[in-house]
């Protein structure tokens, strides 16, 4: 069993860290890279920025914050928001970035994810994948930024953007999205159970058994954070160490 990643999530608007409950409500925690500095000394794996406005207003993305964050920050940074070409990936990686996730334009036009993975290769490409329950084990994936529904089963798709050349998935559940209160267990076992690539579990995160839960049961391979750590509920070193009293392989930092 490959080391669980440990992954900080930063969502922005603006120049600004946000967080909000269900992806709504957002409030304004500070300057990102001030955050984001923070968490790679604290001894994150790896790093998401998320422009939760991006696709809205259909403007450009992290390139500014990205840039900075990258002159500091020696992790793996994946980014999304706003991203609708090819052009846009290669800004990104020009100023830092490592990964991209794809989300809106994914869903508009799912032909983007081939035309990315087969440019920079399926190591670079996150398919974002938000979803919300409709029933029993039925989730639909939305868009921007959680605002709009697709029409398209959550795990469906999810196999969907694996066959396209998607290497990793990013699944936020965003009916636990800032509850902390625990991660959907049923979506991510329902999306890791019918994949072959790695699944990375976002919302509802309040303390360790969550964790523990979503990866014994859920099947996650990584485990991205935002609540608890902006508000200093939890610490990279709290949520490693107890991963490891519950036989969790993590990586080990000195």
């Amino acid at each position: 069993m490959r080391n669980l990643r440990l992954i900080a999530r930063l969502d922005i608007k603006g120049p600004n860290l946000i967080k909000g409950i269900h992806l709504e409500g957002l409030r304004i925690l500070g300057n990102p890279q001030v955050f984001a500095k923070k968490y790679y000394d604290a001894g994150a794996d790896e790093i998401i920025y998320m422009d939760s406005v991006a696709s809205l207003y259909g403007r450009d993305n992290l390139i500014e914050i990205v840039r900075k964050t990258s002159q500091q920050v020696f992790i793996p940074m994946t980014v999304g928001g706003g991203i609708r070409s090819v052009e846009n990936v290669t800004e990104l990686l020009q100023v830092g970035a490592d990964k991209v996730a794809v989300n809106t334009a994914a869903v508009k036009n799912p032909i983007l994810l081939r035309d990315i993975a087969e440019r920079f290769g399926s190591q670079c490409l996150v398919a974002s994948i938000e979803a919300k329950q409709t029933g029993k084990n039925a989730w639909e994936a939305y868009t921007d930024n959680g605002r709009e529904p697709s029409g398209l089963d959550a795990v469906k798709w999810a196999q969907q953007t694996q066959s396209l050349g998607a290497g990793e998935i990013l699944l936020t559940s965003i009916d636990q999205e800032g509850t902390k209160k625990g991660f959907d267990v049923e979506l991510l076992k329902a999306v890791s159970s019918k994949v072959s690539i790695p699944v990375i579990a976002c919302g509802g995160m309040g303390n360790i058994s969550h964790l523990v839960t979503v990866v014994t049961r859920g099947g996650a391979d990584a485990v991205a954070f935002a609540s608890v750590l902006h508000y200093n509920l939890l610490s990279f070193s709290d949520i490693r160490k107890a991963a490891l009293n519950s036989g969790i392989k993590v990586r080990q930092c000195q």
